[in-house]
């Protein structure tokens, strides 16, 4: 079985199109960059590094030093599929991440997408 095209092209591919569509919507660079960290546990150093040397999405997401165990708490759905019924681990990674660039576009505060209870 051959690998979807996405986990082979490189996250600085669309990482642009993740900062155009929050831009287009008021948003900035800054919160994209905030949601992957915390999804993925990479510092800002190691991301600006990891797009520079255009890490491909499979590499990107194997190699994240602390995946959020809040993630799970990511519903809802993304192309017409729901996030948390997505059994391919690569691919459920991606569409969190895809899920979570939509809810900032949306105007969703921070706290409530990066699933911080308020007390």
């Amino acid at each position: 079985m051959t690998k979807p095209r996405i986990y082979t092209m490189s996250v600085a591919r669309v990482y642009p199109l993740y900062i155009a569509k929050v831009e287009k919507k008021g948003r900035r660079k800054a919160e994209v960059d905030e949601i992957i960290r915390w999804l993925t546990g990479y510092s800002q150093q190691e991301l600006d590094e990891l797009l520079e040397k255009q890490t491909d999405f499979e590499t990107f997401f194997a190699h994240a030093p602390q995946l959020n165990p809040s993630r799970t708490l990511i519903t809802g759905t993304i192309c017409g599929i729901r996030v948390e019924e997505i059994k391919e681990p690569t691919m459920q990674e991606i569409r969190y991440l895809d899920k979570l660039i939509d809810e900032l576009a949306k105007g969703k505060k921070m706290e409530a997408i990066l699933r911080k209870s308020v007390s």
